[in-house]
């Protein structure tokens, strides 16, 4: 009796002690580094286990074979310097307590000039956590999550928070929550990144003078979320078979969407997040925005080519390409606006106007919405009148009275000719991840 106590109370001090040592980083010098020469090291193969910081400056490189493993306890790696770079390594199995921004790479409030290149992680918790940090440089990673837990269990796959300078380019990221997450983070550059299979691809919240090009989403929920930030320069991006939206902005002023390319976006299931809400496929949302310039993108395909909605005026939109979408355009408000510039609009593949002078524009408007489409947005059961002719009336009237037209979306230039043609002949630079 007293022995199995005693066994008892050895193994729980054990079980303790070996908790203590995991939740306590140890430095990266207690790794057999191998000297390369100007404050260059290299880790050799093998399996390290447990949690472990770097708290100076220097460059670290993993031998293939070399694996860091946090035993499912907070962070694998984390950086309290500034100038360190760490390129080629394998990162695993951390914590999944996103309360305590379990992260496979943590980088800490003040380190500056930390660069991450070229290395792989495979997580439930945050990939990459960059925190209170400037001129972070995330390059050329590869971050995977666990596709068995539910993506609001998840970490992001890069994490951005109050980071200033940074640049994120490269990157693959796969079945974490959010692809790439920025929070009150201004002045950074998000490029060429593939994101695949999460909630959000690219997700803004309250982050200013940044910069997103060259990115890829495939298969996420949402591709672009933009909310509550400003002077965004999202151009050269592409959403393909993403679901509910292709880029949605909400709270977004002074920005400029040029560019990019929206295809297949239909209408799917949120996952039970409460943050998307009527997922009806749309290529592009806008909801409360205001002075943007949104021009020279191409949206195909998708349930709804652009909702624009509460509030979302003074936009410029122009020379863009509404493509084969089930619905063109969704716009409920009271006022008309006017979807042309200097003469010249948009491209719509269901504009039914004609050329007489050939002047490469249509002779009359397009208008996408009547008082019918109207109607059947604020009482969707009207729908079961849809071919009566009581519908069709209205319609008859409308068109014979036109005083009675209601605000909407009108487009005086629209082009007869698809102004997105260099567009459609770019390729994907980015390949799946296997």
């Amino acid at each position: 009796m007293l022995r199995s106590q005693a066994v008892h109370g050895a193994l729980c001090a054990l079980l303790f002690f070996a908790g203590s040592a995991l939740a306590n980083p140890r430095p990266i010098t207690d790794l057999p580094l191998r000297a390369e020469g100007d404050n260059r090291w290299t880790l050799p193969a093998g399996e390290y286990v447990g949690n472990f910081r770097i708290d100076r400056p220097l460059h670290l490189r993993c031998e293939p074979g070399a694996v860091f493993s946090a035993a499912g306890q907070g962070n694998a790696l984390s950086i309290g310097a500034s100038d360190v770079l760490v390129e080629d390594c394998d990162l695993r199995d951390w914590g999944h307590n996103l309360t305590d921004m379990d992260s496979g790479i943590f980088i800490e409030g003040g380190a500056k000039g930390v660069t991450l290149r070229n290395n792989r992680l495979r997580g439930v918790g945050f990939g990459i956590w960059a925190d209170r940090s400037e001129n972070v440089h995330i390059l050329d990673n590869q971050v995977h999550g666990e596709p068995s837990v539910r993506s609001q269990d998840r970490g992001n796959g890069i994490h951005l928070f109050i980071v200033k300078g940074a640049v994120v380019a490269g990157n693959q990221v796969r079945e974490t929550r959010d692809g790439i997450y920025i929070e009150t983070s201004n002045g950074n550059r998000i490029e060429n990144n593939l994101l695949e299979d999460l909630r959000y691809g690219i997700h803004y919240m309250f982050s200013n003078d940044n910069h997103v090009t060259g990115n890829i989403t495939r298969r996420t929920r949402t591709g672009y979320a933009l909310m509550q930030s400003r002077k965004l320069t999202v151009i050269g991006n592409r959403s393909e078979h993403d679901r509910n939206y292709g880029m949605l902005m909400n709270y977004i002023t002074y920005s400029t969407i040029k560019d990019n390319f929206v295809t297949d976006v239909q209408a799917g299931d949120t996952g039970g997040d409460s943050m998307i809400q009527g997922g009806e496929g749309k290529a592009l949302f806008i909801y409360n925005s205001l002075f943007n310039v949104i021009e020279h993108n191409h949206f195909e395909h998708s349930n709804l080519g652009i909702h624009l909605t509460a509030g979302s005026e003074d936009n410029r939109i122009v020379d863009n390409a509404f493509v084969g979408n089930e619905q063109q355009v969704k716009y409920v408000a009271v006022r008309t606006q006017e979807w042309s510039a200097d003469g010249r609009g948009n491209y719509w593949s269901d504009y039914l106007g004609w050329d007489r002078n050939d002047d490469g524009l249509g002779d009359v408007p397009y208008e996408p919405n009547d008082n019918v489409d109207r109607l059947l947005w604020m009482y969707p059961q009207v729908r079961l009148l849809m071919n009566s002719p009581g519908i069709e009336l209205l319609r008859w009237v409308q068109r014979a009275f036109p005083v009675l037209k209601s605000p909407g979306v009108q487009d005086s230039f629209p082009l007869m000719q698809l102004p997105t043609e260099t567009l459609l002949k770019k390729e994907p630079a980015q390949e799946p991840l296997s």
